[in-house]
C-alpha cells in the first residue's frame, strides 16, 4: 500500500501528539505508533511537569537549576527559551483540559524534585504523564484531519539511499521522503510519502536489563536516523532513575517517583541509615546522577541487592492522597509504605541524547524534526532535571510545528521512491535466537556500560556487541520482517553509540563516570 501525507508523526506520546494537533489545520496528518496509541513513556511519568508559575519562583532560577544539573553542557540558550516559553505552554495544555493538582486555595499544588530550588513541579497525584496523554488523545480524536495507525512498526525513514544514491554523513542535503511501515494485517511493508516528519519515538531503556521505561522503548527514532546518516550526539548520557522497586521478577522496573523524595521520604542502607550526606549536601534531594551513583556505591560497598526508601514518617493520609498508584503497587507485592521501607534501586531511565536537533527541532536531514526523549536539543546537557522532559516536549513540538507549517507548502511528493523489495526474503524460523540475542545485548550493557564505566569495560562491551551486530544483520537481510527482529536490530544500533560515544568522553561528567577518569571530577 502506498499512502500520501502532508504531515507523519511517528509516535503517540506528548512529543507527537502536540504537533500533530498544531499541524492539523495546515494538512492531512497521519500519526503512526507500533503499540497502542496510549502504551506511551508519556502515559508512564509519575511525578509531573516543571514550570515557573508563581513568585518566589523566576525563570531564572529554574534556568540556572536546569544548567547546573546539566553539569557545563546545557546550550543556556535552549534552556532559556524553553523555561521562558514554559508557562505558555502549560496554559495552552491546561486550555485542551489537562488538570493538575491544586490547593484549597486554587493555587497549582506544586512539588520539588531533586535539583530544584523551588516548588515547580506541576503535577495530577502520581500519575500527570497519564492525565496529559488521555488529555490530549481526546483532543486528536476529535480531529478530522487526523489519520491514526496502530500497530504499525516503522522500519526505516525514506532518503536518497532508498532511490540508489550514495549518502554518508557528510552529505548536504541529505532530504526524508517518508517512511517504510510494517502493517501487521498483511504483514507487508507499506510506503508512506510525506513532506514533513516528525520523529518522536522516544527513549532507548530497553537496551539495558532493568529500566522503568514501557517495553516499547528500543530506540527506534534514533536507530532509524543514525542509519539515515543523520547525526547522533551525547548517547554517553544514560539517565539512571535512582529510585524503582525492588521487584526482580517484574519488567519493566516500576518506577518510584522522585517526588516522593520531594514529599520528605530518605534513602536509608540496609541497616536503615542515612547516608546521602557523604555525597551531597542536597541529601535525598541531589540530582539524579549524583544519587544514583552514591547509592550504586553503597550498594556495591554492601554487597546488597537494594537498599531503603524511607516515608514512614510522613502523614499517611498525605502520603496516601498524593501517591496513591504507589501505594497501591507497593501494597499489592506486600508493602504498606505507611508502615514499611520501600526497597529501591537505581535503572535506566532517560536518554539525555539523541537525534541532534536546532531551536526548532529541525534534524540534520531536511524536512525531518524531532522532538521528545528521542531528541538532543540541549536542554539536558550532561544530565536531565527532573520533570523538564515533558516540557522539552511540550515547547519543541510547539517550535517545529511553527516551522513544519511555513515549510509544508512549499515541498512536493517524491513519486520515484521504490516500495519495499521482499523478494527473496524467508519466513524467520530462528524467534530463539532474537530472543536470546535480546537478552545477551542488555546483559552487556547492563554489566560494562551501565553507571560507573571504564575503558577496559566499555571495549569488551564493543567487542562483543559487533559479533551480535553482524549475526543480526545476517539474519535481517534474510528474513520476512518481524518486529522482535526491527527492535533488535534497533537496539544494537543503540548499544553501538552509546559505547562509542562513552568511549569519545575522555572526562567524568554529569552521567558519564569512569573509573579511568577519577581526577577529573568536578568538586561539588
Amino acid at each position: 500500500m502506498r499512502k500520501y501525507v502532508d504531515f507523519l508523526v511517528v509516535g503517540s506520546g506528548i512529543a507527537g501528539l502536540t504537533f500533530a494537533l498544531k499541524v492539523a489545520k495546515y494538512g492531512r496528518v497521519c500519526i503512526v505508533t507500533k503499540s497502542k496509541m496510549d502504551d506511551t513513556a508519556t502515559s508512564w511519568a509519575q511525578g509531573g511537569i516543571a514550570a515557573v508559575m508563581y513568585t518566589p519562583d523566576t525563570f531564572e532560577k529554574h534556568i540556572q537549576d536546569t544548567i547546573v544539573a546539566g553539569d557545563g553542557l546545557c546550550s543556556e540558550e535552549v534552556v532559556r527559551f524553553t523555561i521562558e516559553e514554559s508557562t505558555e505552554r502549560i496554559k495552552e495544555l491546561v486550555k485542551w483540559g489537562a488538570k493538575f493538582d491544586k490547593t484549597k486555595t486554587g493555587r497549582y499544588d506544586l512539588a520539588k524534585e531533586g535539583g530544584h530550588s523551588e516548588y515547580r513541579v506541576l503535577h495530577h497525584k502520581d500519575s500527570t504523564g497519564r492525565e496529559i496523554e488521555n488529555t490530549l488523545l481526546d483532543q486528536i480524536k476529535k480531529h478530522p484531519k487526523i489519520e491514526i495507525l496502530e500497530d504499525h512498526f516503522t522500519i526505516d525513514i525514506i532518503t536518497q539511499h532508498h532511490l540508489g544514491q550514495e549518502v554518508n554523513r557528510r552529505s548536504e542535503g541529505i532530504t526524508c521522503f517518508g517512511a517504510y511501515l510494517l502493517n501487521p494485517r498483511t504483514h507487508l511493508v507499506d510506503t508512506i510519502l510525506s513532506k514533513v516528519t516528525l520523529i518522536a519515538t522516544g527513549g532507548a531503556g530497553n537496551v539495558y536489563n532493568s529500566t522503568t521505561n514501557p517495553l516499547i522503548a528500543t530506540g527506534d527514532g534514533i536507530a532509524m536516523v543514525y542509519r539515515a546518516k543523520g547525526t547522533i550526539e551525547n548517547m554517553e548520557f544514560i539517565q539512571f532513575h535512582p529510585t524503582a522497586l525492588y521487584h526482580p521478577d517484574e519488567k519493566p522496573s516500576f518506577l518510584i517517583t522522585e517526588a516522593l523524595r520531594g514529599f520528605g521520604a530518605v534513602l536509608k542502607t540496609r541497616d536503615s541509615k542515612e547516608f546521602m550526606h557523604k555525597y551531597d549536601a542536597r541529601l535525598s534531594l541531589a540530582p539524579r546522577d549524583i544519587v544514583a551513583r552514591a547509592i550504586d556505591n553503597e550498594l556495591k560497598i554492601s554487597g546488597e541487592d537494594y537498599l531503603w526508601l524511607d516515608c514512614r514518617h510522613l502523614h499517611k493520609n498525605e502520603l496516601i492522597n498524593h501517591f496513591p498508584n504507589i501505594y497501591a503497587k507497593c501494597l499489592s507485592v506486600g508493602i504498606d509504605i505507611s508502615k514499611d521501607m520501600i526497597p529501591v534501586v537505581p535503572a535506566a531511565h532517560y536518554t539525555c541524547g539523541g537525534i541532534k536537533v536546532d531551536a526548532y527541532g529541525r534534524s540534520s536531514i531536511k524536512n525531518l524534526f524531532a522532538s521528545g526523549e528521542c531528541s538532543s536539543t540541549g536542554l539536558h546537557g550532561a544530565n536531565r532535571l527532573a520533570s523538564n522532559s515533558l516540557l522539552e516536549s511540550l515547547v519543541f513540538s510547539h517550535r517545529a510545528s511553527v516551522n513544519a507549517t511555513e515549510i509544508v507548502k512549499n515541498i512536493n511528493y517524491c513519486d520515484e521512491i521504490p516500495d519495499w523489495n521482499a523478494e527473496g526474503m524467508a519466513l524467520n524460523e530462528e524467534m530463539v535466537l532474537i530472543t536470546q540475542s535480546l537478552k545477551e545485548v542488555q546483559t552487556l550493557m547492563s554489566s560494562y556500560v551501565g553507571i560507573v564505566r571504564s575503558n577496559l569495560r566499555l571495549q569488551r562491551a564493543f567487542d562483543r556487541l559487533e559479533l551480535l551486530y553482524r549475526e543480526t544483520e545476517d539474519l535481517y537481510s534474510k528474513s520476512i520482517l518481524t518486529k522482535p527482529l526491527c527492535e533488535l536490530r534497533n537496539l544494537i544500533n543503540i548499544g553501538y553509540y552509546i559505547i562509542k560515544a562513552a568511549q569519545n568522553r575522555t572526562e567524568n561528567r554529569g552521567l558519564h563516570y569512569s573509573i579511568d577518569y577519577l581526577k577529573s571530577i568536578p568538586k561539588k
